[in-house]
This record gives structure tokens, C-alpha cells and sequence, in this order.
């Protein structure tokens, strides 16, 4: 009965919430966790016997492993989330879950790199597309997600925008500027001998960043790229850091902030006011480095 449960909760996500595969994977994870945690320590099988008391007893569980504060609230929240949409389909009566307290966690600042940094990484010896997609990752300050499925369709290198698909099938018109266009045309040229080429055929055709074989790059492709271009500045970042720092460098030169919110794709205004914080963060780094000097 519970298995059906989360199987029709997915299914929700999936198809109401339109939520993508990995959000909806971690959300199964988490709660099938929970309730081999609970079958192991109760023994309940039936949905309606869970108490607030097994829910309590499963995050002190989770804080006792020594789990990640970070990983309990998501955790917590996936649990949080099922529970509502069974009582609002009224397979329960009362929601145990309502009042479930979650780890306070502190709110780190995103790391980000200057302008100069990136600079000096687009002027190593990227090949290409390992230049195509660096431009336009900064340019735009996708989701490595919204990069890795972008297709020729939502590209226009007549007027410098694209169009991406984010959380919730929302749909965001970003525009790019003229050296990610002119380093995008280089590539798309190069691609077509790609295609030619290719063992895969043309199967991945559709979309902009193909591997030398044709295939589709992935998430972990870009972040690998990101991560070993990061050693030619000496410093340890992601494609998350990119991202931040497109935010930042554009709240720093005079970018209103409810623009980049929705070049960001954030749902809430408070996710995107965590830059305001950077760009004062660094501008105080900026004034004592010139007055130390």
C-alpha cells in the first residue's frame, strides 16, 4: 500500500509538478529511506498508523549519522512534501508531519571568481567547444542542467538569445552577448564535421554541445571541465560557481535585481537577494585590500 502511495506521488511530481528526473529521484530516495527506517525500528506497514512521534525519532536518527544538516532539510522536506499530498487527497486524516521541525542551517555565501579570473581561464588553451561552452555559461548563467539539454532550435545567433526550459517547465528567454556569438558560430562549424564524423549518427543532432563522438555531453562532462579549468587559477570550483558569479558580476555593475532573478529563473526574489549580499561582501574586500596597500 505505501509502495502504491509513492509510486502515485511521482507520478504527481512528474506529471502535475513537472518537476525533472533528478528532483524526483531524490525525492523517492528520501522517502523510501524513511520508511525502511520505519519498518526496521516499528514494523508499520499501514500509512495511516505514522505518528509525529516516528517522524520526531527519524530526524534525531538522521542527526545522530552524522548526515549533513543540509541533507536532513531536504530530506525533511521531501517526507514534508508526500505527506501533504496525502492528506490533501485524503488517503490521511491528519498530516504528522505539519509540525516536524527541520536543522536550522546557516545560509553560506555561494563562491564566486572576479572578472579577471575569467578572463585568464578564457584565455588558456580551451579547444572549440570547451570555449563555446564556457562563453555561453557565463554569459548566461544557466543551470548545468538548462546547458547540457540546450538545442539548436532555442539558439538564435541572429539576435544573441536563447531559450531554455527551468524548474517547473518554466521558460526564460536569456540574452548573450557577442563573444559567446562569435565563439558559439566557431563551434557550431566545427559541429558539423562532428555529425559527419560521428559513431553515434546524428541521434543527438538536436542539441548544441556534442562530445568529439557525437554524443550528447552530460552534467558530469561540465563538471568535470569546470572543475580541472579551476587548477589553472588555483581554486576549486563548479559550474554552481560560474553561475553565481554571472549573478554577481551583473548586480555589481548596476543590474537591477528583480532582472537577474529572472535570467536566474528563480521562483522567489529572496533566493536572488543572497548576491546583494556577495557583491557588498566583496566590495568591502575590494576597499580595505586599496586602503591597506
Amino acid at each position: 500500500m505505501i509502495v502504491g502511495l509513492i509510486s502515485d506521488y511521482l507520478n504527481y511530481l512528474e506529471v502535475e509538478r513537472a518537476l525533472s528526473e533528478n528532483t524526483i529521484e531524490a525525492y523517492r530516495r528520501d522517502i523510501f529511506a524513511f520508511f525502511e527506517y520505519l519498518t526496521n525500528t516499528t514494523g508499520i506497514e499501514d500509512i495511516k498508523e505514522v505518528k509525529r512521534t516516528h517522524l520526531s525519532s527519524y530526524n534525531r536518527y538522521l542527526a545522530k549519522e552524522g548526515i549533513n544538516p543540509t541533507s536532513i532539510v531536504r530530506k525533511i522536506a521531501s517526507i514534508k512534501g508526500f505527506f501533504r499530498y496525502l492528506c490533501l487527497n485524503e488517503e490521511i486524516v491528519k498530516n504528522p508531519a505539519l509540525a516536524l521541525n527541520s536543522p536550522k542551517v546557516s545560509k553560506k555565501l555561494p563562491k564566486v571568481i572576479s572578472i579577471k579570473e575569467i578572463e585568464k581561464l578564457l584565455a588558456s588553451h580551451l579547444n572549440t567547444m570547451e570555449k563555446a561552452l564556457f562563453e555561453l555559461f557565463y554569459a548566461t548563467g544557466l543551470r548545468v542542467s538548462e546547458l547540457v539539454n540546450l538545442e539548436i532550435k532555442n539558439t538564435d545567433l541572429k539576435t544573441g538569445i536563447i531559450k531554455t526550459m527551468g524548474k517547473g517547465s518554466k521558460e526564460r528567454i536569456i540574452p548573450f552577448g557577442s563573444k559567446a556569438k562569435s565563439a558559439l558560430k566557431n563551434y557550431l562549424k566545427e559541429r558539423e564535421i562532428t555529425l559527419i564524423n560521428s559513431t553515434c549518427g546524428r541521434k543527438y543532432e538536436k542539441y548544441v554541445f556534442l562530445k568529439p563522438d557525437g554524443s550528447k555531453i552530460t552534467r558530469q562532462y561540465v563538471y568535470k571541465f569546470i572543475h580541472n579549468l579551476g587548477k589553472k587559477i588555483e581554486k576549486d570550483i563548479s559550474p554552481h560557481t560560474i553561475r553565481h558569479s554571472f549573478a554577481t558580476h551583473l548586480l555589481e555593475n548596476g543590474a537591477d535585481l528583480r532582472v537577474v532573478q529572472e535570467l536566474l529563473g528563480h521562483s522567489s526574489i529572496v533566493t536572488t537577494q543572497l548576491y546583494t549580499h556577495i557583491s557588498k561582501k566583496r566590495l568591502r574586500e575590494v576597499y580595505f585590500a586599496i586602503n591597506n596597500d
